[in-house]
């Protein structure tokens, strides 16, 4: 190496992707997308679109499926997976992570939706609408208390391997 390379940063303990800059301040801190939209270069938009297409025609099928699986209607697996994208551009970290449904979700949305809902896929809705809304509000939450050292706890490759398989 030579001296006029620049060392990159090291993430933080418990975060696998640095923050675009680690002195945002004000809204650029909470919504650092709109952060990465002012530096985005046009020559990443053919890779960009590429991966958004390979993204869709994997996500799509596999929403509706986990659904289904769920008990709710599949169109509301596309809410689900298109819905947390659009939001992780904005509020995310990292332009390239990849977010979509977790299968190890579906059978504990099951679990409490099936009995709860008496066949109703209207209350079926509801109810895994409301156990989304709950579980977002608790990872705010731990997120506002600073609980991620927590994560500390668990090694390396059980860590990297959840995030890496675990949709």
């Amino acid at each position: 190496m030579n001296g006029d390379t620049p060392s990159l940063p090291q993430p933080e303990p418990g975060r696998l992707v640095q923050p675009l800059t680690s002195d945002a301040s004000g809204w650029t801190r909470w919504v650092p997308g709109l952060q990465t939209l002012r530096r985005y270069e046009l020559a990443w938009l053919p890779s960009d679109l590429m991966a958004g297409l390979v993204l869709t025609t994997m996500l799509v099928p596999v929403g509706i499926a986990y659904a289904v699986a769920s008990g709710v209607p599949g169109i509301y697996g596309l809410y689900a997976t298109i819905i947390p994208l659009l939001a992780y551009a904005l509020f995310g970290p990292s332009r390239i992570l990849v977010l979509g449904p977790d299968s190890s979700l579906a059978a504990l949305i099951l679990a409490v939706v099936l009995p709860r809902s008496a066949g109703d896929p209207a209350r079926a809705v509801a109810l895994a609408g409301m156990m989304a809304v709950v579980s977002g509000l608790v990872c705010i939450l731990a997120g506002a208390l600073r609980l991620g050292f927590v994560t500390e706890l668990l090694s390396k490759p059980i860590r990297y391997g959840y995030i890496a398989t675990g949709t």
